[in-house]
This record gives C-alpha cells, structure tokens and sequence, in this order.
C-alpha cells in the first residue's frame, strides 16, 4: 500500500494548476475579510446610533455603557466558543457559521422592542464579531504563502476600518432619514453574501491536511498556488509537521508546553495592548467626549467620520507595506506617536478650551494624530501576529484565546471609560492611554521577534529550537528555511 506521502506526490504530479490560482487566493482572502467588514461596522455604528438609542429608550449613562459593551461580551464568548468549531469542521465551515449569526443578531439588534432585548440581541451579534476574529485571520493565514501572509491577513484590517468608516458615515448622514435601526440592519446583506460566496472557496490545507490527509491538501493547495514547486515545498512541511504531531499538543493541552509559552506570552501581551490603548474607546465614544467638551451634535459626529478615515487609510497603508517594513519594526515606529499624541490630547481636555477655540481645534488634530500612530502600527499587527504565531494542532484554541484577550481589553476599556473619565477627567483619562502605548512599545521591543518573511512552519521550528524571542543587539527576525539553507552552503542571506 503506498505511504500517504507517495500518494500525495503522485498527486502533485497530476494535478493540473489553474491559471486563476492566484486569483482565487485574492477573492478568498477578500470575501472572508468581509467579516472584519461586519465586525467594524456592527461595533462602529453604535458611535452614530446611540445618539438616538438613548433618545427613545431614555438611557442613562450607565445603560449607555452597557449597551455599548454589550457586543463585547457576546465577542469574548464567540471568541471562545469558536475554537472547537474551527478544529472539528475546519476555517471556512466556521466563516460560514459566523456570517448566519450576522444575519440573525443584525436583524434582531434591529427589531428589538426594549432595551432588555437590545442587549441580549448585540450579546448575540457579539458572538458573530468574536467568532470572525478568530477564525477569519486564521483561515487567511493557512492559505497565504508566506511572502503574501502579512498583505492578505491585514486585508481583514482594512475591512475593519472600511466597515468603521462606513459606520460613521451612515451615522452622520442618515441617522435622521433612517433612525437607528434600519442603520443596524443593513449589515446583514454583506453577511448574507459572505455566507454564499463560503460554499465555492477553498478549505485550509493545513487543517485539510491534518484532518483529511495530504492529497486533501494538494486539492486545496492546487486551487490558490499557480507552482508545482511551490505546492511540493509546502505539502513538504506540512507533512512534516502533521507526521511529528504529538496528540499533548492538541488543542488547550498544547498551550500549556514550556516551548510554545514565548508565543502565548507575545500574542497575549499584543492582544492585549492592541485594544487598552484607546483605540476602540476612541471609536465608540469620541461623539459623546466631544459634547461633553462644548462641541455641536454634527461637529462630533464629523470629527468621528474624520477619526474612522483615517483609521481606513492606515491599515490599508499597513496592509500594502506590513510584509516589507515587518511587524515588530511597524509597531516600534509607529508606537512612540501614539503616545505623543495622547500626552497632547489629555493636556488640551485638561485646559478645557471653549468651542472655536484654537484649543478645540488641537482636540481634533490631536484625535487625528493617535489614529494615525495607532492604526497605522499596533492595530496592523495584533490580528496579524495571532494567526501567525502557533503551531498548528493548538492554533484553533490559540487564536480563541488571542481573540478573547483582544475583546477582553475591548470591554474592559469600553466598559470603564465613562466612568474613568468622571472619576479622573478626560485629560486624566488620556494619559491613561499614553502610559499603556508607552508599555506595549517596550513590550515589542523585549518579547516579539520579527515574523515577516517566515513560514508558519518556519516559525514552529523557531519555537520548538527556543529561538522564538528577540534577543538585543542580534537580528530580531525569525529566519526562514531558505535563509538557513543558504547559509549551510556557505551564501550570505539577504537582511
């Protein structure tokens, strides 16, 4: 009988490469990002639409808040609950399931007759968000060639800002023509076209290979590679992986190995930052920060619409640029902005500068300047670096527990804010954020080696060697297969 991998060479042999490869590798990566799409616009779209929530359910400040968080604990749930999914039924059946509960939490968000059913509707639409950000990132990193990995993962970060950007702009011009909920229920449509076009796109080949065999994964590969010698690299460390797979590195068990810690640490702790910087907080309340500063009901809606172009404009940057400048170097180049521009903005709250003022105009230029720093840096990289950094019998409870961690810092910022501006001020609240910036700048600089231009493989073997940390005054990089090919043969690798 002949060995699996016999059969999968024959099979790379006959396989017959379509000429679309890479475009279908595109439209993949496109179509599943439109998830990071919905997870913008359905957490964006409350800046605009609570404005007119709070008006007809009479809220109070607190309510507000917990409206508002509501999503975020559905997404700490969906992040969660997805990982079992992904492992048993693979990436693109959870897309699949992720985009139905979309459709379902839109339309009931929409519908809800109280403010008791708003909040268990967006708790459920939560799911939906959580779920895509551990499974659409993870999906689009196992079909990416390494060279490709960083542009097409960050793809699901520019949805986010288009779905961002979107929010704010429905939020500002038609909140009065529509109301709030017809501007939560148009979401479900993108949801419903994600969930079809699902069916006729490829699987992962790294979970078809682990769980329906290699000549599985040659099919798969054969559909988004357009190189016979490309695919037989790949299924090459891929079977090598699959056939040293040890059944304690499954799942939950295999986060918990001594040589896999430096990956949990790194993708916790950027998680993490990703979202305690303020980012998210800027998103949801800047309408309600700017009125309670003296400005017009419009101009604050305007400046958000302002915040969320430029959050689009930089992670479509990000997205073009992530592969050549790398991960590690994009965050220590952009973070020290981030906190600069936080210092500013909290001692402009702090001078209280009337409406029309010269003070009130360094609000804005201030706000826009953090979203640059941030979104261009850290925001690129914190769902890129989840999907990239674990092996992959335990990438599925990984990247749950990476994405948890990013909507755990979501709620606990969104949750507090408020309230931490009424207990320290908004200037207060703002260095705040500035002290965490500065904290994940150094978290970067002494824990996260850089990934750019590895393969996944690549960066498992890093891992397993104890090679996986940053080590000062050396190259930082994880080095790739060809690299160290290359040296053994006495040829001085590119830097």
């Amino acid at each position: 009988m002949k060995s699996e991998k016999k059969r999968a060479q024959e099979a790379i042999q006959n396989l017959e490469i379509s000429p679309y490869a890479k475009h279908v590798l595109w439209i993949a990566a496109f179509v599943s990002a439109i998830c990071g799409g919905l997870y913008g616009y359905d957490t964006g779209i409350i800046s605009g639409a609570l404005l007119l929530i709070t008006k007809d359910f009479h809220l109070t400040s607190g309510q507000e808040e917990i409206v508002t968080s509501a999503i975020l604990v559905g997404a700490v749930i969906g992040a969660m609950g997805i990982a079992n999914l992904s492992e048993r039924f693979g990436r693109r059946v959870s897309v699949m399931v992720v985009t139905a509960v979309f459709v379902i939490g839109a339309l009931a968000c929409s519908y809800a007759p109280n403010l008791t059913s708003l909040i268990i509707a967006r708790v459920f639409l939560g799911c939906a968000v959580g779920g895509a950000t551990q499974v659409v990132p993870t999906y689009i990193s196992e079909l990416a060639p390494a060279s490709k990995r960083g542009n097409l993962v960050t793809l699901f970060n520019v949805a986010i800002g288009i779905g961002i950007f979107l929010a704010n702009l429905v939020g500002f011009t038609m909140r009065e023509k529509w109301g709030w909920r017809p501007m939560i229920s148009v979401a479900a449509i993108p949801a419903a076209f994600v969930f079809i076009s699902m069916f006729f796109l490829p699987k992962s080949p790294r979970w078809t290979a682990e769980n329906e065999g290699l000549e599985s994964a040659v099919e798969q590969l054969g559909r988004v590679r357009s190189s016979r010698k490309v695919i037989q690299r790949e299924i090459n460390e891929i079977h090598a992986n699959v056939v040293n797979l040890d059944e304690d590195e499954r799942g939950w068990k295999g986060l918990k190995l001594p040589w896999v810690r430096p990956a949990v640490i790194a993708a916790l702790g950027i998680a993490f930052f990703t979202q305690a910087g303020g980012l998210e907080m800027m998103i949801y309340y800047t309408p309600t920060f700017l009125s309670d500063a003296g400005f017009g009901s419009s101009s604050a809606l305007l400046t958000s619409l302002g915040i969320a172009l430029v959050y689009l404009i930089m992670t479509l940057l990000g997205c073009l640029f992530v592969d050549k400048i790398g991960r590690r170097r994009l965050v220590l180049i952009m973070g020290p902005g981030s906190v600069v521009s936080l210092i500013g903005l909290g001692i402009v709250f702090a001078m209280h500068p009337a409406q029309g003022s010269v003070g009130s105009w360094l609000i804005v230029a201030f706000l826009l300047l953090f979203m640059l720093f941030n979104s261009g840096g850290i925001q690129v990289v914190g769902w890129l670096l989840g999907a990239e950094l674990f092996p992959l019998p335990m990438r599925a409870a990984a990247t749950s527990i990476h994405a948890a961690m990013l909507w755990g810092a979501d709620l606990l910022v969104t949750s507090t804010a408020l309230t931490l501006v009424q207990t320290v001020s908004l200037g207060g609240t703002m260095w705040i954020y500035a002290a965490v910036n500065l904290a994940s700048v150094l978290f970067v600089f002494f824990c996260v080696p850089e990934t750019a231009g590895a393969t996944l493989e690549d960066i498992e073997t890093a891992l397993r060697r104890g090679e996986f940390r940053p080590r000062v005054g050396q190259d930082p990089r994880i080095r790739s297969y060809d690299e160290e090919e290359e040296e053994a043969v006495g040829v001085t690798p590119a830097a």
